[in-house]
């Protein structure tokens, strides 16, 4: 998962690229990035890092230019290295800058035409590296004088052709401006904004409206699924649909734990989507244990408080804070690393004893994916001097691999594959567990929109909306992208010549 921006102002775009980044943080803490337009020339500053040690004064000053892109990385796929940090940058046609968000789940079969039938060196492992080449050389073939807005939106329908996956995408081209676009099934999110300066207006593409809110854009609408933006230098706005059969299909997880509570995507209230939860899920709970002894609802910081307080609520049990959270320590889950998710949970929580203490509590996530956070936070609960601990968890079981760009990619690594509800609930040491069904979650985030023809639960129903994942793909992924992959992946990387013994032992071991 990353975040993505790009904006065509009437002034220099640097600080607003750098706050918009900084509000899309949540989607990314690997990588930063941002390539700004100053006429013919292309200012690029990426790094590993999280947006406010990327960017510094220096590097600030050299991104000038009135049009850009910038993106914050979460590494599904490829080396958590600086070479991956986007975005990326071809000099033909004109000269592109590309950062994307989502997965592409035939990446290696579009690779592999680049190099050999369009002559197009790969220099990562990263799909966006891929989007960018397929797009520049489409765009480079139809092309004829001047370009114009179609030969923009005839390369896009080339790229949705040879492409797969998910993926919102935005671009800069060297005198020209802007382009976004989004997969045909909607599966990442994209929106567009503009405001009006005294200079004239301005127009901004995000990943999250939360983004637009910020920066004082008004929001226009979602980019819909299969759609391509052109913005030009002036402001100027051109769209059209690139793909013949488009069909909306969100990724239902963006609600679940993704995406900021103050954002709004594809005409859905994410905070309210939240709320909605917590009442399915009393209900649910009601339903199954009227004679419940809770004593108290407390939330896993932060994501689940919108769900364990509409919960509480329609439970009529107290609601209270019982987690102190440092702020300054990421999110656990897009964490690289499961040994570093492992060690930072203790580092981000602690428990008020208080709130614990001689009390059967039931503690409210938004979700459980490998089950180790989970069940850190129920010792904790447990230390604190709580008597019994029960668990509830906003969605479902997460069983299946995501192959769209967020980072589950092994089915080995997800507590709930291969085990019933009950088996989890030891796994993780809890008195008793409570899952969303998926029936439920959906109708939660559904309620607002009935123009969605169905949401990607990929992970909770191992359905996947593309209809081309198989287990080939499947075992590829989990061989590349698993926590053990990632570990070797990191130690080849600041491998030298000494240390080949030492990787050949990781390899071992793992």
């Amino acid at each position: 998962m990353c975040g993505i921006v790009g904006i065509v102002g009437r002034s220099p775009v640097n600080q607003a690229l750098y706050d918009a980044l900084t509000v899309l943080q949540h989607r990314g803490q690997d990588a930063a990035g941002i390539a700004t337009i100053d006429g013919n020339k292309v200012n690029l500053r990426k790094e590993m890092g999280l947006v406010r040690d990327v960017f510094h004064q220096r590097h600030m000053l050299r991104l000038a230019g009135n049009y850009g892109i910038g993106h914050v990385r979460y590494p599904t796929a490829g080396c958590s290295g600086a070479a991956d940090a986007q975005p990326f940058y071809v000099n033909s046609p004109y000269g592109i800058c590309l950062a994307h968000n989502g997965n592409l789940t035939n990446c290696q079969e579009v690779a592999t035409q680049l190099f050999d039938e369009d002559r197009r060196h790969l220099n990562t492992s990263s799909d966006s590296e891929v989007l960018l080449n397929a797009f520049a050389h489409e765009l480079g073939l139809i092309i004829d004088g001047a370009m114009r807005p179609d030969h923009i939106f005839r390369a896009v329908k080339e790229v949705h052709r040879r492409v797969r996956g998910g993926y919102a995408v935005v671009a800069s081209i060297v005198g020209h401006g802007i382009v976004a676009f989004r997969d045909p099934m909607g599966i990442r999110p994209l929106v567009l904004g503009s405001r009006q300066t005294e200079n004239g207006i301005e127009r901004i593409v995000a990943s999250e409206s939360v983004a637009l809110d910020v920066l004082g854009f008004d929001l226009e609408r979602d980019v819909a699924p299969g759609e391509a933006i052109y913005i030009q230098t002036d402001g100027t706005v051109h769209s059209q649909m690139c793909h013949d059969s488009p069909q909306q299909s969100p990724c239902i997880f963006e609600f679940v734990y993704f995406a900021r509570p103050d954002s709004i995507i594809d005409n859905i209230s994410v905070h309210k989507a939240r709320m909605r939860m917590g009442e399915a899920l009393a209900e649910r709970i009601l339903s199954e244990w009227p004679e419940h002894d809770i004593d108290v609802v407390i939330p896993v910081p932060d994501t689940s408080r919108t769900s364990a307080m509409q919960l509480a609520n329609r439970m009529k049990v107290k609601f209270r804070e019982g987690f102190m959270k440092n702020r300054y320590i990421g999110r656990t889950f897009i964490m690289p690393g499961q040994e570093m998710r492992r060690k930072s949970v203790r580092r981000k929580l602690n428990a008020i004893d208080l709130e614990f203490r001689g009390k059967n509590v039931l503690l409210v996530d938004d979700s459980i994916v490998r089950g180790t956070t989970s069940k850190q936070i129920v010792e904790m609960a447990r230390d604190a001097g709580a008597r019994k601990v029960y668990f509830a968890s906003a969605a479902p079981p997460v069983r299946f691999p995501n192959v769209y760009g967020i980072d589950m990619p092994a089915c080995s690594e997800l507590v709930a594959h291969g085990r019933t509800e009950q088996e989890v609930c030891e796994f993780i040491g809890a008195d008793a567990l409570f899952y969303q069904s998926l029936e439920d979650l959906i109708k939660a985030v559904h309620y607002d929109n009935a123009g969605i023809e169905q949401f990607d639960t990929s992970c909770f129903s191992g359905e996947y909306v593309t209809g081309d994942v198989t287990k080939e793909l499947l075992a590829r992924q989990e061989a590349e992208r698993s926590d053990k992959a990632k570990m070797i992946q990191d130690a080849e990387l600041d491998d030298d010549d000494e240390d080949d013994e030492g990787v050949a032992q990781l390899r071992g071991v793992l």
